[in-house]
């Protein structure tokens, strides 16, 4: 008896937090060994780094000293969010390295090192506002920063540098206006995910905007830079100006619905069209239409939308109808979970570029459905809040209601981050052939099933989280049968002898979810991604 009491005694002292972190430096060491070279070695040095760091921030948010206000409800998320950007272009660099694409290559490097530059940056951030100034974590953060200044000096030219420090600028500048307007939205470790992405973003449709006559590339991969922008503004701009007026008016609605409209019509379409060479909307029209398959698909994903917002109104109705504090269930959240998964598997599998452009519509959609709500514009803005307050869960502390964005962008960021030019015959051999099944895997079953799983049938949780082992268990099964079916169906992935591989990273993946208190819909899809390419 007593030896049972001093087990679950030991199992309840053990940090969540040091888990993650040790799961994150497994996945560093597995793109260590296979890619080794200086920047792999700067990845280990920065992730080291970060998780004396994450130390600091955790402290500041439990003692309200950070800067601005982030979300409570997690821990500080540094050691995961740092090491994204890094290992992607890491991984990235040795598909294009091997298939001699050299434009695709350098690009990589940047992405490598943007990515260390701004974690770098906001463990100056915490280091700066700690007291008393943490000496030894200094010197750890003092060392691995001369560690990438070295390696950056040794790699990247002087134009590549400047677009780094431009990067890095962007950041700056958004952080300070995001995490003022949108407090308790984030954690610093989403923070520097999701608005580092996006001030890559941006000076990456900057720098090609300037330069037309050397943009490369797809036209399909245009319209993901322009909405991004776009609606970055139309948030913005609308943010600033609703602090002096009221938003719930009508002469504010119809103000905002012209300028939205000013927007997309007078500014994004000539953008864009300037890239793709024709108008927008005529080379939509045309690329939708080119087959009957296509046609299908979107007949299909409008009646998957159809049921989604049925089962929305569904659960709306039954809160009307009983208590007002009725909130859906885990079990009803993934509802939607299977709706994506079922809207996704089929563009997977018949036509990727369509289902490319329809996601990034339905993210312009989402956004601009977001802004409705957050600003309360007429007629859909109060309909729409009340809508969504139903599937509100922990997460969405702050003003804003991402769930659902992070859904989307969970399933969708492995087919846009997918390496087309450096994919020989646009296929990848080995795993990779599984990397634009990435979201689907790690978001679409594996977490839509841990969760099923773990709170109906989880007895024994795992030390330190709310999780169960029988949920991360069920989790990792249900994927390794969803990549047997994958095979039967997709005769363009051939795994060869990659199979140990795929089990080994799925499983960190799951060990993950089960520890991480950020976003999972964002990270994960993104950690088995990395190491899928390898």
């Amino acid at each position: 008896m007593l030896s049972c009491v001093r087990i679950h005694s030991a199992n309840m002292e053990v940090n969540p937090v040091l888990v993650e972190s040790s799961v994150v430096m497994a996945m560093v060491l597995c793109v260590h060994m296979s890619v080794w070279n200086q920047h792999s070695w700067c990845c280990i040095a920065l992730v080291i780094q970060a998780f004396y760091v994450q130390h600091k921030w955790d402290r500041l948010l439990r003692s309200g000293g950070a800067v601005f206000q982030f979300r409570l409800t997690a821990n500080s998320g540094i050691v995961p969010a740092s090491m994204v950007m890094p290992l992607l272009g890491l991984v990235l660099k040795e598909k294009c390295s091997a298939s001699g694409y050299v434009y695709f290559e350098r690009f990589s490097m940047v992405v490598t090192v943007t990515g260390m530059m701004l974690a770098l940056f906001l463990s100056l951030i915490a280091l700066g506002v700690t007291r008393p100034v943490p000496t030894n974590t200094c010197v750890i953060a003092g060392m691995a920063g001369a560690a990438i200044m070295y390696s950056t000096k040794q790699t990247l030219t002087v134009s590549e540098v400047i677009e780094v420090l431009e990067v890095l600028l962007i950041f700056v500048y958004l952080c300070l206006i995001v995490l003022y307007l949108l407090p308790r939205c984030f954690t610093p470790g989403e923070a520097l995910l999701i608005v580092g992405g996006i001030s890559f973003i941006v000076n990456q449709l900057i720098k090609r905007s300037l330069s037309l006559s050397e943009a490369k590339g797809d036209p399909i991969n245009y319209f993901l830079p322009v909405v991004v922008v776009g609606s970055l503004l139309l948030g913005v701009f609308f943010a600033l100006l609703f602090c002096f007026m009221e938003s719930e008016t009508w002469v504010s609605s119809l103000f905002f619905h012209m300028m939205t409209a000013v927007l997309a019509l007078g500014i994004l379409m000539p953008w864009l069209a300037l890239f793709i060479g024709r108008h927008p909307i005529m080379w939509l029209v045309d690329f939708v239409t080119l087959n009957e398959k296509r046609m299908c698909l979107l007949g299909y994903w409008l009646l998957l939308a159809s049921i989604a917002t049925c089962v929305v109104l569904h659960q709306n109705y039954k809160r009307q109808s009983g208590s007002k504090k009725h909130q859906a269930s885990t079990i009803v959240r993934k509802y939607f979970h299977l709706i994506i998964v079922a809207t996704y598997v089929p563009g997977l599998l018949y036509d990727r570029q369509l289902l490319h452009v329809a996601s990034v519509g339905c993210l312009a959609l989402f956004l601009v459905m977001e802004y409705v709500r957050y600003f309360r514009i007429r007629p859909m803005g109060q309909l729409l809040r009340q809508l969504l307050t139903l599937f509100l869960d922990e997460r969405d502390s702050g003003p804003l209601i991402l769930t659902h964005v992070y859904l989307l962008l969970g399933m969708s960021l492995p087919i846009w981050l997918y390496p087309g030019p450096c994919a020989p015959k646009g296929i990848l051999p080995g795993a990779g052939g599984l990397v634009p099944y990435a979201g689907v895997l790690a978001v679409g079953v594996g977490d839509t099933v841990a969760s099923v799983f773990g709170s109906t049938m989880g007895e024994f949780r795992w030390p330190g989280t709310k999780k169960t082992m029988e949920g991360t268990a069920t989790s990792v099964f249900a994927q390794i049968i969803a990549v047997a079916v994958f095979l039967i169906f997709d005769g363009s992935i051939n795994l060869n002898s990659t199979y140990s591989w795929i089990v080994g990273s799925i499983t960190l993946v799951a060990m993950l979810e089960a520890y991480t208190t950020q976003i999972d819909n964002l990270f994960l899809p993104l950690y088995l991604f990395i190491l899928l390419l390898l």
